[in-house]
């Protein structure tokens, strides 16, 4: 197997760059989660910096691995597309449960469920 010294320059300095972004990014949604103060921003830090930082993560590996094979590395691409799928609609499903327990017990500012479906038209008169 192949150390870093047999590594092309630019997979050398290109992985190690991408892992330091991926890494910051899923710090950055990480330090989101404790700062912001309602559970709707809250969700919505780590989210981003999971799919973003996971992207990047994702990257370096591929191109280390590409290049220490001499061949495209893309079964890694599966990773990628299982966190983008998953990480959003599970966004959606908590913040839809949240906003509805938050309307039962109606607390100030929360906007009540409307009747009509199509809520970008006026109800008829």
């Amino acid at each position: 197997m192949k150390g870093m010294t047999e590594l092309p320059a630019w997979a050398a300095v290109l992985t190690p760059a991408l892992l330091f972004l991926g890494a910051a990014i899923t710090l950055i949604g990480s330090l989101g989660l404790l700062r912001l103060k309602s559970f709707y921003e809250r969700v919505h830090a780590p989210t981003l910096g999971t799919t973003l930082g996971s992207g990047c993560i994702v990257f370096a590996s591929m191109i280390y691995f590409s290049a220490l094979q001499s061949r495209p590395v893309l079964h890694e691409l599966l990773i990628l597309v299982f966190a983008m799928v998953t990480t959003p609609v599970t966004l959606l499903i908590l913040v839809r449960a949240a906003l509805l327990r938050d309307r039962s017990e109606n607390p100030h500012g929360v906007p009540p469920l409307e009747d009509n479906l199509d809520r970008g038209t006026s109800s008829p008169t």
